[in-house]
């Protein structure tokens, strides 16, 4: 089975932090969260992957390379951003066999959901979620299991069963047919060529797709949703984290759960509850919490809290909430001037 993972987006809510790195190499909870989508392929025994990459992908291309070294990875660029549609119809060429399932995963989708029985299934199946907002989301309908329609972003959602990125297809044939129609028709909603239309052609020609419910699934979009998926999957994975953590950093205090990365340096020292500390940084005399500090990053002489700080940003001084991007310097103090004779 192949996977496609599109990874073109710019993250344009997350600026500062994307202008330089995409936005699935935010890190959160330990890894950039396109790790936690590739140790879900990985754990389900998927290594063919195709990656549709945008204006930063041979960032995507390296990481990939480096920390995921075995898979059969593919890469196709997305010269402009023209939808989800779009992008899956750009992978065609590396889906080299469309009698075999295709598994659809959206590069930023965080979720814990029970994926072998999902790709078990004898039908094709997309992940729903119940949400208090469906006019942001593609939408389903249902009769009895089935999906009979969907829509993209409704101004009156018939339900508020949202497709949350997940998509089991047992007949990509139809699929890439259903997109080539698209395409060709120039076939848009609010501008971008949509995967949902191509779904509902497919179901519409008969192709049974049934939902399967995500109860997990967390939201990465902006500053304050990328730290509360942190802080979910940091309870779930690392609620025991403190008692080694503090065993490492004689005269510093770990509240967990953290995840300090094993080059990482703590010193005298407060850190956690739901700290992400990424490779190579340094907190040093600093109290944190409820915080992401990426890759080469210093954090010295701060109070901070529910801040992001990016890679190799520097911060002395005094604070209470950030969002610092890339190489960034930021120094709080009193700056005195001496008169010159």
């Amino acid at each position: 089975m192949r996977a496609i993972v599109p990874v073109a987006g710019q993250g344009k809510r997350l600026w500062p932090h994307t202008h330089t790195v995409p936005k699935v190499l935010l890190h959160v909870a330990g890894k950039p969260m396109l790790g936690h989508i590739l140790d879900e392929l990985i754990a389900v025994k998927i290594e063919r992957v195709t990656f549709v990459v945008g204006t930063m992908g041979e960032m995507v291309k390296e990481y990939v390379s480096k920390a995921y070294c075995g898979l059969q990875a593919a890469y196709v660029r997305q010269e402009k951003l023209d939808g989800l549609g779009h992008a899956i119809w750009l992978a065609r060429p590396t889906v080299d066999d469309l009698s075999e399932p295709l598994l659809i995963i959206l590069g930023d989708t965080l979720f814990r959901a029970d994926l072998p029985t999902v790709l078990n299934a004898p039908v094709s199946m997309i992940a729903v979620k119940e949400v208090d907002n469906p006019q942001r989301f593609g939408i389903v309908e249902l009769s009895g299991d089935r999906i009979t329609n969907m829509v993209e972003k409704p101004k009156k959602p018939p339900t508020n069963l949202a497709i949350v990125g997940i998509y089991y297809l047992r007949n990509p044939k139809l699929l890439f047919d259903c997109l080539d129609e698209i395409v060709a028709a120039d076939e848009r909603t609010d501008g971008e060529i949509q995967l949902t239309n191509a779904l509902r052609r497919m179901v519409h020609r008969g192709e049974i797709i049934k939902p399967f419910f995500v109860d997990d699934w967390y939201d990465c979009g902006k500053p304050e949703t990328l730290l509360a998926t942190n802080r979910a999957l940091l309870q779930a994975k690392y609620r025991n984290s403190a008692h080694a953590d503090a065993a490492r950093f004689p005269g510093s205090i770990i509240n967990a759960p953290v995840y300090i990365a094993p080059n990482a340096k703590v010193e005298n020292s407060i850190v956690g509850p739901y700290v992400t500390v990424a490779e190579e940084s340094v907190i040093r005399n600093s109290i944190v919490s409820n915080s992401i500090i990426s890759s080469c990053a210093l954090v010295q002489n701060m109070i901070l809290t529910e801040s992001i700080v990016s890679d190799r940003a520097k911060i002395f001084g005094e604070a209470y909430r950030l969002n610092v991007g890339d190489s960034s310097e930021i120094s709080f103090g009193t700056i005195t001037t001496r008169n010159r004779t």
